[in-house]
């Protein structure tokens, strides 16, 4: 076995310990050097969520700054970055400067005496975003059931401790007569980026009203969508429960501007 294939198991053991303990990381692998480098292209390395190499290694210190930088980017979008770490004169002859973007690559400079070039791949794997489900109705039960395949981690209460770094979490309020207004003072005090009321924009009218009464700020009610789901003309429990888990795709998507899976 060559030392490459010991990095690769390696970084693929400590990915498994991050994944299971639910904490956000990053790939970083270096696709293109120009010049005098100390790492080469295929160069990898597994990034923490403070965007610190913890495993593997892609050359000095020149490259950290950028790396973590982007790491971070990566981390709040969840999208990919590249970033294209290059000394400040090459930087000039592109016409660009350390900090913008075109096309898709950050440049940064390299300050380092060896004037190379190293362009560098983020990857983020971020936790599976949590979907709530609170109730105990038909339709409650037929969504907790349908979004763990669609890559949803689903809990039928809200958390009582602190929220994993950089997971989405939506709720979904099915009581449906049982327990409305608890449930949905207790989705609101969450720090969820979507919540949904199963039920019919009259009925979410009054039950606000109610709240609004007692204390709750109003806007924060504004945000709720009721009723949950896309307008898809569902009768059944599993309908509804199907419109509800399109509508949180897109949502979930559109959060991360992306249209594809």
């Amino acid at each position: 076995m060559t030392p490459a294939e010991f990095l690769s198991e390696d970084l693929a053991d400590a990915a498994h310990d991050l994944r299971t303990k639910e904490e956000p990381f990053a790939f970083a692998t270096i696709v293109r050097t120009a010049g005098a480098t100390a790492a080469k292209p295929g160069a990898k390395a597994l990034l923490g969520a403070d965007g610190t190499i913890l495993h593997g290694w892609l050359g000095g210190g020149c490259t950290r700054g950028a790396v973590k930088k982007a790491a971070l980017a990566a981390f709040k979008s969840g999208q990919p970055q590249l970033v294209s770490v290059a000394p400040e004169e090459l930087l000039a002859e592109k016409g660009v400067t350390p900090g913008d973007e075109v096309e898709g690559t950050r440049f940064a400079r390299n300050g380092c005496p060896s004037k190379g070039s190293v362009d560098i791949f983020i990857e983020p794997c971020l936790p599976m975003p949590q979907l709530v489900v609170l109730g105990q109705s038909p339709v409650a039960q037929a969504l907790a059931a349908l979004a763990p395949q669609f890559h949803w981690a689903v809990a039928t209460a809200c958390p009582t401790t602190d929220p994993v770094p950089h997971q989405k979490q939506v709720i979904v309020i099915a009581t449906q007569g049982q327990g409305d207004v608890e449930a949905l003072q207790q989705a609101l005090a969450q720090p969820a980026q979507h919540v949904a009321f199963v039920g019919s924009a009259r009925k979410f009218e009054t039950l606000a009203k109610k709240l609004i009464a007692n204390g709750t700020d109003a806007a924060r009610l504004d945000a709720v969508k009721a009723p949950a789901g896309l307008k898809l003309g569902a009768v059944t429990p599993e309908e509804i429960a199907l419109s509800i888990l399109a509508d949180l795709i897109q949502i979930r998507r559109a959060q991360v501007g992306v249209a594809d899976a």
